[in-house]
């Protein structure tokens, strides 16, 4: 039997590095094994904040990767000022230390590039699109969002060709945390909301990655919704022994806005508390970090203790995690986030060490880390519960006994999401 070709429309895609590429990556190598043929459609010429070359040994050399050129107004803005490259980031100044170059960038991003700034490339992928699945008999796209201009290419062919369009929703779109830092205007956040409900209307099929996102698409569309989450894939990556010091480490984007404080005010009190927590304790960032988390560190006397590694590939990233004593997760304390759970709670899971993770009230995050038994949520009011549960781990590091049970991942397994996956697929 013919395998049934799927065009997947995704602007993340290597040597794009960071969370974005991760989850169409995956589903990409796993889908001929349910007999569906994957053909992905990205920019050539992208302008990526973060690389990572090594993600390429993912890609099959039998996959059809099309690409057509894209303007990123990103690259033109560099000329003028280097914030550009952090915005694009998604790192934000906190709105009483931001310059007057980057709150004019904010503004221009946001009112005049809706719904994102890769609004340019909608026409002329449209038009390429277009001749190539009549040309090549393709059925059934796939959009992957944000950016959720990506939506509006399916729309455009929803609205011209006899096909299925499924819209996957990496994030929410009107409600993601960043718009209220991109001084909308009222006319651009009506725009914003009119392009959300067209698109979550005439997609045939919804995917998101949380509870929350359906309940929230919910109220806008009758469509049929699939909360089909990130997960974890086998890795290579081999770890013999765990860190010497009493890690806590972070990876990925820590952003200005998920500065926890309550957490540097506690790792501050148990090293003042504990001279030997002080010589055993530290703190790795792995990953981008705000200006402002680091001077909050500074101001709670962490520096000593702190280790910023920056960016590093995916492979290394996996390392760091098999290695730490324990994880570290955080999450904007925000009604808005509630809905995010970032792909790498999935590979924090598998890497078999206890997860402290901190975020709003009713988040998803913390039923999943509950269900799995893989760690701890705390609320960013919960200081005594989280300084308690950090004293306990660390005696079960000075007891050499700190490690995690986990149960019920195989769900979250990229093969299993992919079998998921597919199933929409063939339902169309």
């Amino acid at each position: 039997m013919d395998k049934k070709k799927v065009l997947i429309i995704t602007y993340y895609w290597p040597p794009a590095g960071g969370p974005g590429v991760q989850r169409w990556l995956k589903f990409v190598k796993y889908l001929p094994d349910f007999n569906i043929e994957p053909i992905v459609y990205c920019p050539s010429n992208a302008n990526y904040p973060i690389l990572d070359n090594t993600l390429q040994n993912e890609v099959s050399p039998s996959l059809t990767v099309l690409k057509q050129p894209i303007k990123e107004p990103y690259k033109l803005a560099q000329l003028f000022s280097k914030k550009s490259k952090t915005i694009s980031k998604g790192i934000i100044a906190e709105k009483n230390k931001q310059s007057l170059v980057e709150r004019l960038m904010l503004f221009v991003r946001g009112n005049f590039f809706i719904p994102d700034a890769r609004k340019n490339w909608v026409k002329p992928s449209y038009n390429y699109l277009s001749t190539y699945i009549m040309d090549f008999n393709v059925d059934t796209i796939i959009t992957s969002g944000p950016p959720h201009s990506l939506h509006l290419i399916g729309l455009k062919l929803k609205e011209n060709h006899k096909i299925n369009w499924i819209a996957d929703f990496r994030d929410p779109w009107t409600t993601i945390g960043y718009h209220k830092q991109l001084k909308l205007t009222k006319a651009s956040k009506n725009k914003h909301k009119t392009l959300e409900k067209k698109v979550l209307n005439c997609a045939d099929k919804i995917i998101v990655t949380s509870p929350s996102t359906k309940t929230e698409f919910e109220h806008i569309t009758s469509q049929p919704i699939h909360v089909i989450t990130n997960g974890y894939d086998n890795e290579k990556v081999v770890v013999n022994t765990l860190d010497k010091k009493f890690t806590l480490s972070h990876i990925g984007s820590l952003l200005s806005k998920r500065n926890p404080e309550v957490l540097w005010k506690v790792l501050s009190e148990l090293m003042i508390e504990d001279t030997k927590f002080a010589e055993d304790f530290q703190l790795n960032l792995i990953g981008e970090v705000g200006k402002d988390v680091i001077q909050s560190i500074k101001k709670h006397n962490l520096s000593e203790c702190l280790n910023y590694v920056g960016y590093v590939s995916h492979n290394k990233a996996i390392e760091y995690q098999k290695k730490s004593q324990l994880l570290l997760l955080i999450e904007i304390n925000s009604e808005d986030t509630k809905a995010i759970i970032p792909g790498k709670l999935f590979e924090y899971m598998v890497a078999n060490r206890p997860i402290v993770a901190i975020g709003p009230k009713g988040a998803d995050v913390a039923s999943i880390i509950t269900k799995t038994n893989t760690g701890q949520f705390f609320n960013y009011d919960d200081y005594d519960a989280l300084k308690n549960s950090i004293k306990q781990y660390y005696q079960a590091y000075i007891d050499n006994n700190l490690k995690t049970n986990p149960i019920g991942l195989q769900g979250y397994s990229r093969q299993q999401l992919t079998k998921r996956l597919a199933d929409l697929i063939n339902q169309s």
